[in-house]
């Protein structure tokens, strides 16, 4: 066997590699985490009581584990009961169910007759105090609201499964960017 290996050109090899060579040096100079969290290491998350006149009792727990989860899952944060680089604390303050409009959807009830659907508004409202020992500049105390709208019809039961969830994490994302993302 005679293997003959004609016009081999090497400034395809070479480019190939000065592009790798180039990607890895861009790499190391940015991150694209976009966190603005760079020398804290720790952060605390207390407990959010809930302190609404109307009580959810599964929220105050609910709100607090998924806001930590969030924090430890998606931050290279540790979290820490002593001395932590960053404290997130505060309290729900309004939790609220109220009739919000009658909607333009209509159905039919067995007589015969038309019914609009009315729709209900579920809002919750937290305070949150926000310590950076590293940065103090960077602490802040606010409170978010946010709410979600869903037909009258739902069960109690329902809008704790699902509505508060919609809710809770729309909060939790709002601090979690004001906090990691410093937007």
């Amino acid at each position: 066997m005679n293997f003959k290996i004609k016009n081999i050109s090497l400034k395809q090899p070479i480019l190939t590699g000065m592009l790798f060579v180039l990607l890895g040096v861009l790499n190391s100079c940015y991150s694209f985490t976009g966190s603005s969290l760079t020398d804290e290491k720790t952060v605390q998350i207390n407990e959010f009581p809930n302190n609404a006149s109307l009580v959810n009792p599964a929220l105050s727990q609910q709100f607090s584990t998924d806001i930590q989860n969030r924090f430890l899952q998606r931050t290279t944060l540790k979290g820490t009961k002593e001395n932590p680089d960053i404290l997130i604390e505060g309290e729900i303050t309004d939790y609220a169910i109220g009739a919000t409009t009658i909607s333009s959807n209509t159905t039919t009830n067995p007589s015969g007759g038309v019914v609009q659907q009315a729709q209900n508004k579920l809002t919750i409202t937290v305070k949150v105090h926000y310590e950076n020992k590293v940065h103090p500049d960077s602490s802040f105390d606010r409170t978010y609201t946010d709410e979600a709208t869903f037909n009258s019809s739902l069960s109690q039961s329902d809008i704790e499964a699902s509505q508060v969830k919609i809710v809770t994490e729309r909060i939790i994302n709002k601090i979690f960017n004001d906090i990691v993302a410093n937007w």
